[in-house]
């Protein structure tokens, strides 16, 4: 028997596949339900590797680690005399939740240059928190591109694939190739949360604000709580009723979909979401919150308590500056753990000089940053956090025709009506 993506399968059981073929749709869809498909898959047939693989996988993209080392257990012990592509595909999702992400990578490009629709081995490598987004490369961007556009080949109008690759175009400026290959994505599986969510960085990097924060707002309406990307997309929520002004709006989805303990999601997804989102509040020019700050500071050492994942890591030190945990940023200071380890040195310290009002200080540590600071991984949209830091230091210190000129040479499709609104209002007035 096959997956619908032409891959074979070995179970004897034809509801086990259906249900390894639910969860798989589910999975990458970013909906809830694909554990519980995996699940049933397991139920019908508990010999079934790769369903017990899927599982593992699926428990690790929710921060559950435990489980995710219980079930990739199973799927060793039972891969064993599997099919050439089952072993391949088993031995990367165990890399994988082993934490060894350099080896799963290179075994990646090897496995898919046979079973280039291997979609769970796919998956890994899309997106800004991927193997290549958190390698601590440059130009990863562009090797992200490169990596789908190399196979889409093997591809014909898929929903999956067409949303990833149209993201990773988004990604490097080709908004006019990205944007027939994300609709088509959406129009082909409305249901996929990670089309919808890439249609929202679409809109972001065009400037289409209205209609980014109409189209996010309405598709969320349909969105369970408990899948992977309802933080996320509701940080997105968020980011646009604040630069249309639309500040209770923005604080409302802030209290009941990202702020920790009042809505659910990864870990690394709460904290930077959170993270980001306050920073800009201040940027807009609302006071400070305090309290906010010191409870994202202390969520950062719960979950993150030693550094390692550098993208984590710099929105940690930007809650604990603004907190005043200098214990928890002295850690960061000097900290060598991490694929971009450096750049979290130094933004612990642009941070600490931000949080003072130490504009040059600030701007002095921001700029050798400016030419790489891809490394961090996340998106063009996340780390704006550090572009928008710069352009901000530089208005407090009065030079806004400098600012602009900086902002509209790096961003400039969020600089072509001059500086964002609300971002920069209290650095303008």
């Amino acid at each position: 028997m096959q997956d619908h993506y032409g891959n074979e399968v070995s179970t004897g059981s034809r509801a086990a596949l259906d249900a390894y073929i639910e969860g798989m749709d589910l999975f990458l869809a970013a909906q809830a339900g694909a554990g519980a498909a995996f699940e049933r898959a397991i139920a019908h047939d508990p010999s079934f590797a790769l369903a017990h693989a899927a599982l593992a996988r699926h428990h690790q993209m929710y921060a559950e680690p435990m489980e995710a080392v219980k079930s990739m257990i199973s799927a060793r012990e039972l891969g064993a005399g599997y099919t050439a592509r089952e072993q391949s595909h088993i031995a990367i999702i165990g890399h994988l939740i082993d934490g060894n992400g350099a080896q799963a990578y290179a075994d990646i490009k090897a496995h898919i240059q046979e079973y280039p629709r291997d979609m769970l081995t796919l998956q890994p490598c899309a997106g800004v928190f991927s193997l290549i987004a958190f390698s601590g490369r440059t130009s990863r961007e562009a090797e992200t591109f490169a990596f789908f556009d190399n196979i889409k080949g093997a591809f014909d109008k898929d929903w999956w694939f067409d949303c990833v690759y149209g993201f990773a175009l988004t990604e490097l400026g080709r908004l006019s190739d990205a944007e027939q290959i994300l609709e088509r994505s959406y129009s082909a599986n409305p249901a996929n949360a990670n089309a919808a969510h890439y249609k929202g960085h679409y809109h972001y990097e065009a400037g289409e604000h209205a209609t980014g924060w109409d189209f996010v707002r309405d598709w969320l309406k349909g969105y369970d709580r408990a899948g992977l990307m309802h933080c996320h997309i509701s940080w997105h929520d968020a980011l646009w009723a604040l630069e249309l002004g639309e500040m209770d709006a923005a604080w409302s989805v802030i209290e009941e979909a990202v702020r920790p303990g009042a809505a659910w999601g990864p870990p690394i997804n709460v904290l930077t979401d959170m993270v980001s989102f306050l920073f800009r509040a201040e940027l807009a020019g609302l006071p400070r919150k305090e309290a906010l700050w010191r409870e994202i500071s202390g969520y950062a050492s719960i979950h993150f308590p030693e550094p390692g994942v550098s993208f984590a890591d710099m929105h940690a030190a930007l809650a604990h500056a603004m907190a005043g945990d200098e214990a928890a940023l002295q850690n960061l200071r000097e900290t060598t753990s991490g694929y971009a380890a450096d750049q979290v040195r130094a933004l612990s310290h642009v941070f600490s000089a931000f949080a003072a009002a130490d504009w040059q200080a600030a701007i002095d540590g921001l700029l050798p940053l400016m030419s790489s600071h891809e490394r961090l991984g996340g998106s063009n949209a996340q780390r704006d956090l550090i572009e928008f830091a710069l352009v901000h230091a530089m208005l407090q210190l009065g030079k806004k025709e400098e600012a602009v000129r900086l902002l509209t040479m790096r961003r400039p499709l969020l600089a072509k009506d001059g500086l964002p609104p609300s971002v920069f209002s209290k650095a303008v007035a």
